[in-house]
């Protein structure tokens, strides 16, 4: 069955970073685009980046110059660095495969 696995969320202080991977299984992965989203307390689900299959990726405005998503479609992985965080990112991040597959989320907070 389809499964995405998030790792790498937790507690961090303000400038500080954190590396986010999500492992795929169950469907063909290099042929869809992964994203990350991220739902803080209160607030809607909202993009963070994707990635097509072919690398070419895009970002919220909010983490531009910050946050660079890569894949390696050998591993069937998608990573996210997340550097100079702040407050503001503290939210569930999640991890999402095409339009149907999402997983179940790593908790970041940023915090001093």
């Amino acid at each position: 069955q389809v499964q995405l696995v998030e790792s790498g969320g937790g507690l961090v202080q303000p400038g500080g970073s954190l590396r986010l991977s999500c492992a795929a299984s169950g469907f063909t992965f290099s042929s869809l685009t992964m994203g990350w989203y991220r739902q803080a307390p209160g607030k809607e689900r909202e993009l963070v980046a994707t990635i097509r299959p072919s690398g070419s990726s895009n970002y919220a405005d909010s983490v531009k110059g910050r946050f660079t998503i890569s894949r390696d479609n050998a591993k069937n992985t998608v990573n996210m660095q997340m550097n100079s965080l702040k407050p503001e990112d503290t939210a569930v991040y999640y991890c999402r495969g095409g339009l149907l597959f999402w997983g179940q989320g790593t908790q970041v907070t940023v915090s001093s």
